[in-house]
């Protein structure tokens, strides 16, 4: 990171491509399928440039993404950067001990950080993802 850790708010600026990740969940309410039931919507991104690295879709009555989801996840988003994080962020509150797990058997450092600090992140793509899904609730397919 280019800030010291005690600075107050995150931003991209204060990270290099590459160096720090970020978990959360992308979706604000289940996506709903009526063959395979209510999913979640878990993505990765990379904390400088905003850039989705990947995403799961995890059962919404699972708590947190499996030992296979994660390791998917963090293996098929390491393609798009080469390297594994030194850092991932995880939003507070959010169960994702198997995602931690993985991520910490892999060596990085794992930070959790109340949802807020991370809006500055994750809202447009929330929004984008709201969006698009929203319009394609009303269209038959």
């Amino acid at each position: 990171m280019k800030k010291q850790k005690g600075d107050r708010m995150l931003d991209p600026q204060q990270f290099e491509v590459g160096e720090a990740w970020i978990a959360f969940r992308l979706n604000s309410a289940p996506i709903r399928t009526e063959r395979d039931g209510d999913f979640n919507c878990v993505a990765l991104m990379d904390a400088a440039s905003c850039y989705i690295l990947g995403s799961e879709l995890v059962p919404a009555g699972a708590s947190e993404p499996s030992s296979m989801y994660s390791r998917r996840l963090l293996k098929g988003s390491q393609k798009h950067e080469q390297q594994l994080p030194r850092t991932l962020f995880v939003t507070e509150g959010e169960v994702a001990d198997l995602l931690t797990r993985e991520a910490i058997r892999q060596k990085i450092d794992v930070v959790p950080v109340p949802e807020a600090d991370l809006f500055v992140f994750i809202g447009e793509a929330r929004q984008g993802f709201a969006q698009r899904f929203e319009m394609d609730r009303g269209e038959t397919h």
